[in-house]
């Protein structure tokens, strides 16, 4: 048995068909009476419902959320909300919307409480990421954590299946990486495979029929696990790639975790055997395929985009894209400082051209 740390995250989570109904409940036991309801302009009718559904207790609507979080839509939000004397946010969509949450929450100290309608898991950390002047920082702070997540799968029903793919491919890279994080520890890699695993089976039922009910619950208990597993271990060299990729290029954030994630594992398959092994054992891949290549049929097999160059990468930008990665590396399995920086434009190549790992 190796030694570990754990630290528990203070997060209440309600999971279940319907449980949106639980919303007025959960603000007032936050002791909030004045909401600021957050989302993209794609989802401001859902963000409309759920301020008609809170009456008085809502203070108003900030539809704008989008991708990376620019600083300035930040700084607007936080201005908006304190301009209608907000006490406590609302975020309902995916990780653009709560990713703008926690910048209000950063600054201003306000609760959050998210509604999940994708697969991203970010609702369950207390990591936040904020792009000024095309570079996207990342850091970790216990203000950004929402306080309370409500959990319901009907609100993930009319998600399009292509997104859905791709979201659930991000919510499996946190479990994955979390596998051979620096800080791991024996809870977090039970959570890690048992959220694989079920977003293996998740989302090839979601493929055949969008509207499948328990496939829709099976991928956000999954989504909750992967998040969950984010929110307690570190990062390495697959979200290192897709900050860099996301923040300085401006790639769709689900699309580049779908295509970078079976490369950087690849990378690391040598360095990380054990985390390989549960990959493997939660894609049911066993003696079929390795935790890269398996990673990497899932997405293909359901449709998701497997290359950069179908996304929006140039392939002129990659040089560029490797320089950035390397120059302030986070940990990993395998180093990929300065000293690694062709091996990192090595695997940034396969990932633009969509090859497949061994």
């Amino acid at each position: 048995m190796r030694d570990f740390i754990y630290n528990g995250q203070p997060s209440r989570v309600i999971f279940g068909a319907g449980s949106l109904s639980h919303l007025e409940r959960e603000i007032e036991l936050l002791g909030a009476t004045r909401a600021l309801v957050l989302s993209t302009p794609e989802q401001a009718h859902q963000a409309q419902m759920v301020a008609d559904r809170l009456g008085a207790k809502a203070a108003g609507i900030f539809p704008r959320a989008v991708m990376h979080v620019p600083i300035e839509t930040a700084r607007e939000a936080r201005d908006e909300a304190r301009r209608l004397g907000a006490d406590c946010a609302i975020a309902i969509g995916g990780g653009s919307t709560t990713g703008l949450g926690k910048a209000i929450a950063l600054e201003s100290g306000l609760p959050i409480l998210a509604i999940p309608t994708t697969y991203a898991g970010s609702e369950m950390t207390p990591i936040f990421g904020i792009t000024e002047a095309g570079l996207k920082k990342t850091g970790k702070d216990a203000r950004v954590l929402p306080r309370t997540v409500i959990y319901d799968p009907e609100l993930t029903l009319t998600l399009p299946v292509g997104m859905s793919i791709t979201s659930g491919m991000n919510a499996i890279a946190h479990a994955a990486e979390g596998l051979y994080a620096q800080d791991s520890n024996p809870v977090m890699d039970l959570m890690a495979e048992e959220g694989i695993r079920a977003l293996a089976q998740a989302l090839p039922a979601i493929r055949q029929r969008s509207d499948d009910g328990e496939g829709r619950a099976n991928a956000l208990y999954g989504a909750w696990l992967c998040g969950t597993v984010l929110g307690n271990v570190g990062m390495a060299l697959h979200h290192k790639l897709c900050h860099t990729l996301g923040g300085s290029f401006n790639l769709p954030h689900a699309e580049v975790h779908t295509v970078i994630l079976p490369q950087a594992i690849a990378f690391n398959a040598a360095a990380a055997p054990q985390a390989m092994a549960r990959i493997v054992r939660a894609l049911g891949t066993q003696g079929k395929a390795s935790a890269a290549a398996g990673l990497f049929d899932l997405a293909r097999d359901n449709g998701a985009p497997i290359a950069l160059k179908d996304i929006g990468m140039k392939e002129a930008d990659l040089d560029r894209a490797a320089d950035i990665a390397v120059s302030n590396p986070y940990w990993n399995p395998r180093p990929f400082g300065p000293a690694q920086r062709d091996a990192i434009r090595e695997l940034l190549q396969r990932a633009f051209e969509g090859t497949r790992p061994d």
